[in-house]
């Protein structure tokens, strides 16, 4: 009984999974990866307008022009690199000098924390920074995640009817395995993989807005020297520092062949002793 209830929900599932890879497929600016997306660039966009919206109504916002227009001139700058008008792009400074952060959200959302520019130092680092970051937006990295999310419910949800006439116990520890199986076997290494694509796509975009992509170097090198700590690679969403170093010295030849400076001077950027607001 168990088996002929089970049959027709695994073809079921395997057909639906036939037809998302047929119909559902994108591919990776610069780098021509393929991706597989379950969730519509619309949908991205407008999830991303409500997080950042979210963000921002709970954060400090900085409105010192000696922090802002840093932040807006290499951010435009790289936008038009990234050669994406349909995004309507902002670029927002939060203070909070605990945050050696940055990030981005669908559709164009881009918000830097003022722990960074101590970090960045220079205008060429903050250009690595937000390379990265608009790097994610332009390869719907958020979307994708979204995506593999959802593949990874219909998977347990399969599992979980194909065992549904086994012994609790061990139902239990079937369903258990498949979930560290699915975020160490694939999920972490999954978003290991968009960190690293980020690092090289935004290599070139902060190269093709005219600064140089070795700063990325220096970027990851300083980084790495306030980050001991850190988990090891396969327990974390982030490559090493060591790995991205390496991965970064060997995209370098590639992302050289973009740039060409336009003679702008690369202003250091100030360091927070309390953020203006």
């Amino acid at each position: 009984m168990v088996i002929m209830a089970t049959r027709p929900v695994i073809g079921f599932t395997s057909a639906a999974l036939l037809a998302i890879f047929l119909f559902a497929c994108a591919t990776v600016p610069y780098t021509n990866r393929s991706q597989l997306m379950l969730v519509s660039e619309s949908q991205e966009t407008t999830l991303g307008a409500q997080a950042y919206k979210e963000v921002l109504s709970k954060a400090v916002i900085v409105h010192d022009p000696k922090f802002v227009d840093p932040v807006r001139r290499v951010g435009e700058r790289i936008a038009r690199a990234a050669d994406k008008p349909d995004y309507k792009w902002e670029f927002t400074v939060i203070d909070d000098d605990s945050m050696i952060n940055a990030f981005a959200l669908p559709g164009g959302k881009v918000a830097v924390y003022t722990g960074i520019f101590p970090v960045a130092k220079d205008e060429a680092g903050l250009a690595a920074v937000l390379g990265h970051e608009v790097a994610h937006a332009l390869a719907h990295h958020g979307a994708e995640r979204m995506s593999q999310g959802l593949l990874a419910q219909i998977g347990a949800a399969g599992l979980s009817v194909a065992l549904g006439g086994s012994d609790p116990q061990t139902a239990n520890a079937v369903m258990q395995a498949y979930g560290l199986g699915a975020q160490y076997g694939v999920l972490l290494p999954f978003s290991r993989s968009q960190e690293s694509e980020a690092d090289h796509i935004g290599l070139i975009l902060m190269a093709k807005a005219g600064y140089d992509p070795h700063a990325a170097l220096g970027l990851w090198q300083r980084m790495e020297k306030l980050n001991e700590k850190t988990p090891l690679e396969f327990l974390s969403t982030h490559p090493s520092y060591g790995t991205r170093i390496t991965d970064i010295q060997r995209w370098l030849p590639e992302a050289q062949r973009y740039y060409k400076a336009d003679g702008s001077k690369n202003e250091a950027l100030p360091t927070p002793a309390r953020t203006a607001r």
